[in-house]
């Protein structure tokens, strides 16, 4: 089976120098925060372009700290997608504030600024986007809509680590960018990670102090926090990654390639991902679209390729959000992406034959499908 992630495969690359980062925090002695967080958070903060990184416990509570950070809170209105996994939302939802959605972009998965602007009212702190898939929102429109109406911009980056517009790197196109290190993220940890970017000093030592249960000095806490801290051993294990990634960002993006030459006017129905002419998509996932994507899933099983559906429900229809009033409809860009997407496997641990064969057998699924169609 092609796996649509294989982290125990990315682990077997370089499982010496991992499992000896993995003993040398447990041998140290120092299993909260110190000296690998910190060498993490200077190393991963370059990596940017930024000047502070604060290593945080995963995805979801980057966000949640980045928000604490930045004030807002009851009675305040967040902007975000309403195509993106549930923790984007909920983050807002956990500081007190409302998500108020907006429509995507079907070409690139991302916030419609246009959308965005209708979205905005009295209430609105900030505008948290999404670069879904790896691909980089439009930063341009949406930092232009931030600074014209005093509200701050803010990157969910969980799946668009050394994702690129215009020469600058994800984590550094807002106010405060907010990283997964999930180890099926294309930057990776063994386990639970995550990490807030800024280059704003007052900001980052805002955020150390919100990871730490709001505390300003031992036993004096002086605003909202939690337990949001980076698991050194995660801190260690990502220091070795760091080094590879951009040879495994460029791995990602030559079997993207090569999967777009492999599909190309296979179908009018199929809808492959374009790159990116203003940057560089890292492609956390190779996202098509196509009207029948269950049974092209159900094909490419049955030939040995893995897939996965990356999302079937716009959030704001899920049970949870469903005091906001929502009705199918709103989000008609979101509805079509959560009917027809799919992703297929595009990862940097598999060799170019396996790119080949994930090609191929979704050319054949494609067609086999629209001709029992016929």
């Amino acid at each position: 089976m092609i796996n649509l992630a294989d982290p125990a495969r990315e682990h077997r690359q370089l499982q010496g120098p991992i499992e000896e980062a993995a003993l040398r925090v447990l041998r140290s002695g120092g299993y909260i925060l110190g000296s690998e967080v910190e060498a993490f958070q200077s190393e991963f903060a370059a990596y940017c372009g930024a000047a502070a990184a604060v290593g945080v416990s995963n995805g979801s509570d980057a966000i949640v700290v980045a928000l604490q950070a930045l004030g807002i809170g009851p009675g305040d209105e967040v902007i975000t997608t309403a195509f993106s996994y549930l923790a984007t939302a909920s983050a807002i939802h956990r500081v007190g504030a409302t998500p108020v959605f907006a429509d995507i972009d079907l070409a690139t998965f991302n916030l419609d600024p246009a959308r965005v602007a209708e979205r905005i009212t009295p209430k609105t702190r900030a505008i948290l986007a999404v670069h879904l898939f790896g691909r980089v929102a439009d930063t341009d429109a949406l930092s232009a809509l931030a600074r014209d109406r005093n509200i701050h911009l803010v990157e969910d980056v969980a799946q668009a680590a050394g994702a690129e517009r215009h020469g600058r790197r994800t984590g550094t196109l807002g106010v405060i960018g907010c990283f997964s290190f999930f180890p099926a993220k294309p930057l990776g940890a063994a386990g639970d990670g995550g990490a807030c970017v800024t280059n704003d000093p007052t900001l980052a030592d805002l955020m150390k102090k919100v990871r730490v249960t709001g505390a300003t000095a031992k036993n004096v806490h002086e605003l909202p926090g939690g337990n949001f801290r980076l698991d050194p051993i995660q801190a260690a294990i990502l220091r070795t990654k760091l080094p590879h990634y951009e040879a495994r960002i460029a791995r990602r993006r030559d079997h993207a390639d090569r999967l777009r030459a492999a599909l190309k006017g296979v179908s009018a129905e199929l809808v492959l991902p374009a790159d990116d002419p203003d940057g560089r998509h890292v492609y956390a996932q190779f996202t098509i679209r196509h009207p029948r994507r269950d049974a092209i899933s159900a094909a490419l099983r049955a030939k040995g390729v893995g897939s996965e559906v990356y999302y079937p429900m716009p959030m704001p229809y899920q049970k949870v959000f469903a005091s906001l009033g929502h009705r199918p409809g709103e989000f008609p860009n979101a509805e079509r992406a959560c009917a027809e997407v799919l992703s297929i496997p595009v990862h940097s641990e598999l060799e170019v034959a396996e790119v080949e064969t994930v090609g191929h057998a979704l050319r054949d699924a494609v067609r086999s499908v629209e001709g029992a169609s016929l």
